[in-house]
C-alpha cells in the first residue's frame, strides 16, 4: 500500500465525470487499498478515485473506523429527510461550508469483489455517501454550500489525549 497525493481544489481532474468500472482488476485492487491508507492518513471519512487522480467510479468510506466500505459505481436510489450541517473535504483541506444533505440514504453499488451490495446510510454516513458519489460526477461541496465557505481547524488527538 502507498499514500496517494490528494488533488486539491482547482484541480481539473475535480470536475470531470468518472468512467464505470467495468472489472476488477489488481491495480484498481490496489487503488483502493492506497485510498484507504491515504484516507485514515489524513484523518477523512471519505475518498474518491478522482481526488487522488483516476477518473474511476470508485469511493471509499468509513465514518466510524470500525466499518471501512467500498463503492463501486455506486447509484443513490432513495433519499429521506434532511440534514445540514458543515461539511468539509480533503480536497479543500481546512475549510468548510453548511451543506444540506438526506438524512438517510439507499445506494446499490458494487463491492470490492464485483459483488452487487444495497446499503443504507443515515446521518454522517449519508452525508459521506453523497459527498463521495458527488465527486464520481465532478462535483463538490462548495456547488451546493448554503453560505460561504470558511476556515475551520481541528485539534491535534494527541493533543487532546494529553488535557
Amino acid at each position: 500500500m502507498a499514500l496517494r497525493t490528494i488533488r486539491i481544489a482547482g484541480d481539473p481532474v475535480l470536475t470531470r465525470k468518472c468512467r464505470e468500472v467495468k472489472e476488477m482488476t489488481p491495480r484498481l485492487k490496489e487503488l483502493i487499498d492506497d485510498m484507504f491508507e491515504t484516507m485514515y492518513e489524513s484523518s477523512g471519512v471519505g475518498l474518491a478515485a478522482p481526488q487522488v487522480g483516476i477518473l474511476k467510479r470508485i469511493c471509499v468510506i468509513d465514518t466510524t473506523g470500525e466499518n471501512p466500505l467500498v463503492l463501486i459505481n455506486p447509484v443513490i436510489t432513495e433519499r429521506e429527510g434532511e440534514q445540514t450541517g458543515d461539511e468539509g473535504c480533503l480536497s479543500l483541506p481546512g475549510k468548510a461550508a453548511q451543506v444540506t444533505r438526506p438524512m438517510k440514504v439507499v445506494v446499490e453499488a458494487l463491492d470490492r469483489d464485483m459483488n452487487p451490495v444495497v446499503l443504507t446510510g443515515e446521518e454522517l454516513l449519508a452525508r459521506a455517501m453523497c459527498h463521495e458519489i458527488d465527486h464520481l460526477d465532478g462535483h463538490m461541496y462548495t456547488e451546493f454550500a448554503e453560505g460561504p465557505v470558511h476556515d475551520v481547524t481541528y485539534e491535534d488527538e494527541d493533543e487532546e489525549e494529553e488535557e
